[in-house]
C-alpha cells in the first residue's frame, strides 16, 4: 500500500496551526480597530474614546434681568473634557460685566429657548465636526435659532495656524452648522490637550498622532470676541 503523503497527525497539526494563524490575524485586526477607535475626545481632537473623563464644569451663570426690550442671551455649549465649558464661562462673564442678561449652560441642560433674545452656541470638535449633541441641538431648534441673533464658537486643537490650509480646515468644522443657521458671528479658539484627563490607551494614541499637549487658549482673544459681539450682534435695541 502506498504511503499516505499527508499523515493524519501532520494534517491535523497543520490545520490547527492554520486556524491559530487565522485567529491571531482576526485578533490583531480587531485589536487594531479598537485601538484606532479608542483615542482622544478631549480638546477638539476629533477622536472617539473608550470612556469619557469625569468633568468638573464651571457653575452655571445667570446674570441680569430680562424685559421685552432687553431679553436674555443664552450661551450654551457642548464639551468633552471641560475646555469648551471654560471658554463659554469666560464669554458669559464678559456679557455680565457689560450689563447684559445672560444664562450660561451646557446644551444638555437647556430645557427651553423661550424668552431668549439671542444665542451663543459653542462646541468642541470630534471627527472634524461639532459634537453630536451640539449639532442635534441646532437641528432640533432651527426655527427658533433663525428668529434671533445666533453666534457660534468652536474650540479645537488642530488647524490653529494662520496659513490658508489651516484656515480652510477650521472653517470646514462649522460648515454643516452654518448651512442650517447662518451665524451673526463665528469664532474659532484653540483648546486644551490635557492627557491627565484620559486613560492610558488614549494617551498612547495621542502620542502616536503627535497631538500637542498643553493649554493653548488665548483668553484675550476669547474675551475680545465676546466684547465685540455683545456690542454688535447682541447690542440692546
Amino acid at each position: 500500500m502506498p504511503e499516505n503523503p499527508n499523515p493524519p497527525a501532520a494534517h491535523n497539526s497543520g490545520q490547527a496551526a492554520g486556524l491559530r494563524s487565522v485567529a491571531r490575524r482576526k485578533f490583531l485586526i480587531r485589536s487594531a480597530g479598537v485601538l484606532g477607535a479608542a483615542v482622544l475626545t478631549c480638546a477638539g481632537l476629533g477622536f472617539v474614546a473608550t470612556r469619557r473623563p469625569r468633568l468638573n464644569l464651571p457653575e452655571p451663570i445667570s446674570c441680569g434681568g430680562s424685559t421685552e426690550m432687553n431679553g436674555k442671551i443664552l450661551i450654551a455649549y457642548a464639551t468633552r473634557c471641560g475646555s469648551t465649558a471654560e471658554v463659554a464661562d469666560a464669554i458669559g462673564k464678559v456679557f455680565c460685566e457689560r450689563g447684559a442678561a445672560v444664562d450660561v449652560l451646557p446644551l444638555k441642560e437647556v430645557r427651553s429657548l423661550d424668552g431668549y433674545a439671542g444665542f451663543v452656541l459653542g462646541s468642541a470638535i470630534r471627527f472634524g465636526a461639532w459634537l453630536p449633541e451640539a449639532a442635534q441641538f441646532v437641528e432640533q431648534n432651527l426655527a427658533r435659532l433663525k428668529q434671533a441673533p445666533t453666534a457660534f464658537f468652536t474650540v479645537h486643537l488642530n488647524n490653529t495656524a494662520d496659513d490658508e490650509a489651516s484656515k480652510t480646515a477650521r472653517l470646514a468644522y462649522l460648515e454643516p452648522i452654518r448651512k442650517l443657521v447662518p451665524p451673526a458671528a463665528e469664532a474659532f479658539f484653540a483648546g486644551v490637550g490635557d492627557f491627565s484627563k484620559v486613560n492610558f490607551l488614549e494617551r498612547l494614541m495621542a502620542k502616536m498622532v503627535k497631538s500637542p499637549e498643553g493649554d493653548f487658549r488665548d483668553w484675550q482673544k476669547i474675551r475680545g470676541w465676546a466684547e465685540e459681539i455683545q456690542q454688535t450682534a447682541f447690542a440692546p435695541a
